[in-house]
């Protein structure tokens, strides 16, 4: 979740009209970026871009994201959203596991996010988490909110990019730290004891957050909410939009064969950005043999997570629109622009450090039976406690129920 990820306040999306500009133009965008992709390169890569812009939509109107739940639950004990994420993560693990027990899907094989487990993860994650909440949002935060007209987020991106870029240079030294190889609990335990072990973590951890706000302020906090809500127009329930990006994975992983990730590409375009400007980005290691190597020399729109990236702008530009809410700002804050620079440039470093980020290792790791996920879970909310402590020396809010009462 992204600081543009706020409750719509009191007014009623009745009052509210569509943005018709730039719906059209989001629209045409998604038609003839398919009809492009499926004639240039292939239907399949038209329908992950078509899926990207459904990631969008989901995020932008069930304004659904990780950064800001969990500023909400370290500053004032709010679990709505961290809740929200466990139910995400069940209803994934439901869906994944036995598939990924059995190796294919439909007749074609799969594979989940698993990645080795170290100190590579153990920092990347805590960096990612600084970054977070100093960018203001992370990696499928900062996509959904550009495309959402977010002027602060497209700041965030460029610089969430370099990192990312930079990253993959240092990636053969924090590799070498100390790691165990990548461990699978659905290859370790089976799926059946893997889900159930899962099912009972989530339960414990929403259970812990409902325990802790009802501690701080008595009772569960709901957000404020509009006084009317569409599926066309939004908003959506928050725990209908975890449900939704569960499923919208799993389609992800029958479409590709790899369950939805995010930040690779941004490494990748940072990648063609670097060698446009003369840098000899190929010789790295990281981008000298094998699918990166490749990757750098074809066009973006051979790279399934680009195109998906690319649809998550678009998508929810689409959201945006017909919430009437696409109105981008260009003032931006000396002190908020520094730390969108900042933040971004953590987010990305760290992205690559940990394997992958919110999503790639901690959605979808986490549903690919990944032990990493957990330990980049760990990881990087502690990194979000120490950037929530920091937001106000950057003029960032930091979001408190108010109190009442005795």
């Amino acid at each position: 979740m992204s600081d543009l990820s706020t409750p719509f306040g009191g007014t009623s999306r009745r009052l509210v009209n569509i943005n018709p500009k730039p719906l059209a133009v989001a629209l045409a965008l998604v038609v003839l970026g398919a009809i492009y992709l499926a004639q240039a390169v292939s239907a399949k890569q038209a329908a992950l871009y078509v899926l990207g812009a459904l990631l969008g939509i989901t995020l932008y109107h069930a304004a659904f994201g990780f950064t800001s739940a969990w500023r909400v639950f370290i500053a004032d004990g709010r679990g709505a959203g961290l809740r929200a994420q466990m139910l995400m993560l069940a209803v994934g693990v439901l869906l994944f596991f036995p598939a990924l027990s059995a190796g294919t899907l439909f007749g074609h094989p799969v594979t989940g996010e698993v990645a080795p487990v170290g100190m590579s993860v153990l920092i990347g994650a805590f960096m990612f988490g600084i970054g977070m909440q100093l960018g203001g949002g992370c990696a499928s935060g900062t996509l959904y909110t550009v495309g959402g007209g977010s002027t602060r987020m497209v700041v965030t991106l460029i610089a969430f990019v370099v990192g990312s870029v930079v990253g993959t240079a240092h990636l053969p030294f924090w590799s070498a730290l100390p790691h165990l190889q990548p461990i699978s609990l659905v290859k370790t335990l089976g799926a059946g004891p893997a889900i159930a072990l899962n099912l009972v973590v989530f339960a414990l951890i929403a259970a812990l957050t409902v325990l802790i706000e009802k501690r701080r302020h008595g009772r569960l906090v709901s957000d404020a909410a509009s006084n009317t809500s569409s599926w066309l127009r939004g908003p959506w329930p928050v725990l209908v939009g975890g449900v939704v990006l569960a499923v919208l994975n799993f389609v992800t992983l029958a479409i590709s064969g790899r369950p939805w990730g995010v930040t690779s590409a941004f490494a990748l375009w940072g990648a063609k950005a670097f060698s446009a400007m003369g840098i000899d980005v190929a010789s790295w290691h990281v981008w000298s043999t094998g699918p990166n190597a490749a990757a750098l020399a074809a066009p973006v729109s051979h790279d399934v997570k680009s195109v998906m990236d690319i649809g998550i702008v678009i998508g929810a530009m689409v959201a945006a629109s017909l919430a009437g809410r696409y109105a981008p700002v260009w003032r931006l804050p000396l002190r908020s622009l520094i730390a969108a620079v900042v933040g971004g440039l953590l987010l990305g470093y760290g992205a690559r450090l940990a394997y992958g980020c919110n999503i790639g290792a901690y959605f979808s790791g986490i549903v690919s039976g990944s032990l990493h996920g957990w330990l980049w879970l760990v990881s990087a909310f502690f990194g979000n406690v120490v950037g929530t402590k920091l937001r106000p020396a950057f003029g960032l809010a930091v979001e408190r129920v108010k109190q009442t009462g005795c």
